[in-house]
């Protein structure tokens, strides 16, 4: 278990924008050298430079990279263990993550497969490839980024949210059953799970940047609005989703909630799960 960040070296995917740039940052600010990857170079050296200002004294690597390609983790990886000179990390963020895929009928499958290989792909294959490197070091923690709708799949009645529903249930599970994993073979590494609400970042308009599928003009002009809308009325921060994630994670809780909405959400749904997806019980984060 992770206790202090001073002399780590962390590990972020996403850190380019959003709750990665606010972790890349905070991490930095408590002693961490930090290497994080994303696929805008513009985004990440924007990130890189805030860093070097606030924190001046940590090491900082950037690297482009696709989270759900593995040789692109791989060699983000090999760019880490050389440039850091280390066969070791201490924490692995994997927090990048894309919005869209809604519909099982509506979504054509290359967009619905592309949210569900990053935002799950991602967390598989991020600890795949590093997860040697953090049982590495006298002490590790793995830090993966679910969602509310890793345990409520919906995000209000009529509004489909299957493909990134269904990847932030399996990054939950994933990383329930990794705490056992990881008792038995590297008892000195940490597993947490973090279920974030609604909290103010671009991953609407990142989402529609990296489409594989173009939309119409139309669609693109409504997604930005949402962007917006999104960015603009989130009751949380970036900043302050990141703060709650590591103050989690240092504090050992495996299970990190982000936000009163998130807490709100989980109560209504453990407190009458039978009703959960009726439209009376619904609760509406956006």
């Amino acid at each position: 278990m992770i206790t202090d960040l001073s002399g780590k070296i962390a590990v972020v995917t996403g850190g380019g924008t959003g709750m990665g740039r606010e972790l890349v940052r905070q991490l930095a600010a408590g002693g961490c050298d930090v290497a994080f990857c994303d696929l805008s170079p513009d985004t990440m050296a924007e990130t890189a430079a805030m860093v070097a200002e606030e924190s001046p004294g940590v090491r900082v690597l950037t690297h482009m990279a696709d989270v759900s390609k593995e040789a692109d983790l791989e060699a983000f990886r090999d760019a880490i263990v050389e440039g850091f000179d280390t066969e070791h990390i201490h924490l692995l963020f994997n927090n990048a993550g894309i919005a869209g895929g809604g519909s099982m009928f509506e979504t054509e499958r290359p967009a619905w497969e592309r949210t569900f290989d990053v935002v799950w792909g991602g967390v598989y294959l991020g600890c795949r490839v590093f997860l040697p490197l953090v049982a590495a070091a006298s002490e590790g923690a793995v830090i993966n980024t679910s969602s509310v709708n890793g345990f409520y799949a919906s995000v209000g009645p009529d509004r489909p949210h299957t493909a990134y529903s269904a990847s932030k249930f399996a990054v939950k599970g994933f990383t329930e059953a990794l705490i056992t994993d990881l008792q038995v073979h590297a008892p000195h590494v940490s597993a947490h799970v973090v279920m974030p609400g609604h909290i103010g970042t671009k991953i609407v308009a990142n989402s529609l940047r990296h489409a594989t599928v173009e939309p119409t003009a139309e669609v693109a002009e409504f997604m930005i609005a949402v962007d917006q809308m999104f960015e603009e009325q989130a009751p949380m921060t970036a900043s302050e989703a990141a703060s709650v994630i590591l103050a989690g994670v240092l504090g050992g809780r495996w299970r990190i909630l982000v936000g009163d909405d998130a807490h709100e959400l989980d109560r209504r749904v453990r407190d009458n799960p039978d009703a959960a997806y009726d439209g009376d019980h619904l609760f509406h984060l956006i």
